[in-house]
């Protein structure tokens, strides 16, 4: 006769969880709620509180100040640097993954150690090389380090991801007759596709919301990205509230549309690859 073991409900978790979901709703509801109030129901009514009047003039206004501008620089920066940085990980992943010899195996170490390295800690050698490079000021200078530093995270993602996928499938393709450039192009990327979704959108995202290179390399307003545009709407608008977090909610939606998009193929490449 089988017995049943009943576990008890885990109050204290739940009322955890449910905490940390207000701590992220609220300041989500806080600025969707603010960015379709009048400017002047902002000051006279609770923030938290429903506007008494709906509007779409915060929107309007940032449109109107060069906004597309700055949209159309975060996604040049964001797209060239994604494609350059999962392109060359992907290969380099490859080569580290099927390659047995001390050079791929001191690259991937060499990879590795470009982790521990702070972004802050090297700012002025980066900024020395972009002027004598003659890119300061251009969005050049913005995709170059954000290259170098999102490759070391995205090979180190892509290795684990490929070092999975089952000897088998080469050794087979091999026997076939297949090169390299064919198993990659027939058996590695149709299989990485989950993994490439997961660095890609997580590429993405650290390049969209990247503060520092924006401030130290660039200083033309032509060539400012949304982050910095963010911080230059808040000196502008003044007491503009409603403006500035329109603002804030546009350049959200990208990476909003951008997960939801990839939500499934991003849950099976954070999954997979760590199975060993």
């Amino acid at each position: 006769m089988s017995t049943r073991t009943h576990s008890s409900p885990n109050v204290i978790g739940g009322l955890l969880g449910f905490a940390w979901l207000l701590v992220i709703l609220v300041p989500i509801y806080y600025i969707v709620v603010t960015s379709v109030r009048p400017r002047e129901d902002y000051f006279s009514s609770n923030p938290l509180s429903l506007p008494s009047e709906f509007t779409l003039e915060p929107f309007r206004y940032v449109l109107e100040n060069d906004f597309m501008r700055y949209f159309a620089n975060s996604v040049f920066v964001t797209v060239i640097t994604v494609v350059a940085v999962v392109t060359a990980s992907l290969l380099a992943s490859y080569v580290i993954v099927r390659s047995r010899t001390r050079l791929a195996k001191f690259s991937q170490k060499l990879f590795l150690m470009g982790i521990a390295i702070p972004l802050q800690a090297t700012i002025i050698p980066i900024y020395y090389l972009i002027v004598q490079l003659g890119l300061y000021d251009t969005l050049w200078a913005l995709i170059l380090p954000s290259i170098a530093f999102a490759i070391p995270i995205t090979i180190l993602i892509l290795t684990n991801f490929l070092r999975d996928v089952p000897k088998e499938l080469y050794e087979s393709m091999t026997i076939d007759g297949a090169n390299d450039w064919q198993m990659f192009r027939s058996l590695v990327l149709p299989l990485a596709k989950p993994a490439v979704v997961t660095v890609g959108i997580y590429d993405a995202l650290q390049v969209w919301n990247g503060f520092l290179f924006p401030l130290v390399l660039t200083q033309s307003s032509d060539k400012r990205v949304l982050p910095l545009s963010l911080w230059a709407y808040q000196g502008e608008f003044t007491v503009n509230i409603p403006a500035v977090l329109a603002a804030v909610m546009l350049s959200a939606l990208p990476i909003l549309v951008l997960y939801i998009a990839g939500r499934r193929q991003l849950v099976s490449g954070l999954t997979a690859g760590f199975s060993k």
